[in-house]
């Protein structure tokens, strides 16, 4: 295919035609590992909600505090996600995180 030959429209079309046929193929080699999966359970003797069973979402534990504020006791950080401000203006003001630590 002589893409040089092709109209801005037409290669536009190709490109969606082509973006089409790769979804397609995608999701047609999806379904059929789901089915050889599936096969492969009912040949052993399990059903789907075994296997559905298998995925277990992991829970983190909830953090203890490794900060706190001096000002306010009451306001801890665990060191997790984003700083609260009375640590960022702890930090401006010359204090480090070891300052700060419970």
């Amino acid at each position: 295919m002589d893409l040089d030959a092709l109209s801005l429209s037409e290669l536009k079309q190709l490109r969606k035609d082509v973006d089409t046929a790769i979804t397609n193929f995608t999701e047609r080699e999806r379904r059929k590992a789901l089915a050889e999966v599936e096969a492969f359970a009912r040949e052993r003797g399990l059903s789907p909600a075994d296997l559905a069973g298998l995925a277990v979402k992991r829970t983190r534990k909830p953090a203890a505090p490794k900060y706190a504020n001096p000002a306010d006791p009451s306001q801890t950080w665990t060191g997790r996600g984003r700083r609260p401000r009375w640590v960022d203006a702890a930090l401006a003001s010359g204090k480090s995180l070891d300052d700060l630590s419970i």
